[in-house]
């Protein structure tokens, strides 16, 4: 593939905090309508990495690019310069650090480990208040009414993708009431309502039982062809990584020390002895 094919490119990104190097120079991408998963040990700067993709930590250092165009970008100044611990500074020099809701806008979305609803809300304002993003009324035409028709737009479009996560029947549901694996399925469905091109799913099998996890492993194939998505993943459930991803990136202290397909990243003997376990 080519350059104009990639839809996300992480280059050279590096986070520190105060001494701690949590990412060391992660240089990846993703390309449109794959499946990517990004694994390794508790602790090896998985999510740290998608916080920096999704705006939510500045990198030390590196930039970011989503669809072609540069999102992300900073180098060490200040203390940092000399507290640095990367393995490579690059040539960076400007600082770009756009705020999360920025990123979603751009067409990032995302889930996170620890499920976040809105635990008071039903399964129907969830999503509804997610499509909110793409509003384009203001104060003034919401307090007079004058958005009524968008309004009314965003909530069949709601209904709409309810029904086709198969979440129609208990959209009335405060979505605390439901069962662990719709609540995963909600917060997807919430992500989606934003209209992303890329969806980030930090370990969406977490707490899931197998039988959940073999759904949850249909149901992100069916989203990816469906919406026309690409996605990255974090996951710890190995059946589901490797039955689901075009190619893995594998982290261990921060430092990637493999990339593949799940063949070769399954056969590679320094991931066996970093993350998956000792040959026998």
């Amino acid at each position: 593939m080519n350059s104009s094919d990639e839809v996300l490119k992480m280059c050279d990104v590096t986070m520190q905090f105060g001494g701690v190097v949590a990412v060391n120079s992660l240089s990846l991408h993703v390309n449109k309508n794959e499946i990517v998963s990004l694994i390794g040990p508790n602790g090896a700067g998985k999510t740290t990495a998608f916080n920096v993709v999704t705006g939510v930590y500045a990198p030390t250092n590196g930039a970011v690019f989503f669809d072609g165009a540069e999102i992300v970008e900073n180098f060490p100044r200040g203390k940092m310069k000399k507290m640095y611990g990367g393995t490579e500074r690059g040539k960076y020099n400007k600082r770009i650090e756009p705020t999360p809701d920025k990123i979603t806008k751009a067409g990032i979305a995302r889930t996170f480990q620890n499920i976040r609803l809105w635990k008071s809300q039903t399964v129907f304002d969830n999503v509804l208040i997610a499509k909110h993003l793409r509003r384009t009324s203001n104060v003034f035409s919401a307090t007079f009414r004058l958005n009524a028709k968008e309004e009314k737009i965003q909530r069949e479009e709601t209904s709409e993708l309810l029904r086709i996560l198969n979440l129609y029947e208990v959209r009335n549901e405060i979505c605390t009431s439901l069962p662990y694996g719709l609540q995963r399925r909600l917060e997807i469905a919430r992500a989606l309502a934003t209209k992303p091109k890329l969806l980030l799913l930090d370990e969406p099998a977490a707490g899931m039982n197998p039988q959940e996890t073999l759904e949850l492993t249909e149901f992100i194939q069916k989203i990816r062809d469906d919406f026309c998505l690409t996605v990255f993943m974090i996951e710890h459930h190995m059946d589901l990584v490797m039955n689901i991803s075009d190619r893995i990136y594998v982290l261990n202290f921060g430092a990637l020390i493999a990339q593949g397909t799940p063949q070769e990243v399954q056969n590679n003997p320094i991931v066996i002895s970093a993350y998956l376990g000792e040959e026998r």
